[in-house]
């Protein structure tokens, strides 16, 4: 059995209100839809062919992986 006294100053994690969270992402994603839209559509007329990802995709891709970044501590 172990004993959990022995370290009771444990770091506790702090919850971040998912309020707050919804709008960082809302953010982020706004901000990075129109260079996106821009690279993607130069993207479109350099190779005369749709890159696999659109530019709603890679904005959603960017806003899911900086949002988080914010909020570690």
């Amino acid at each position: 059995m172990s004993d959990y006294t022995a370290n009771g100053d444990l770091h506790q994690v702090k919850r971040v209100n998912k309020t707050e969270f919804v709008i960082y992402f809302a953010l982020i994603f706004s901000l990075a839809l129109l260079p996106h839209v821009m690279g993607w559509l130069l993207q479109t007329v350099r190779h005369a062919k749709f890159p696999r990802l659109g530019p709603m995709q890679r904005a959603l891709k960017d806003a899911e992986a900086i949002t988080p970044m914010i909020f570690r501590g």
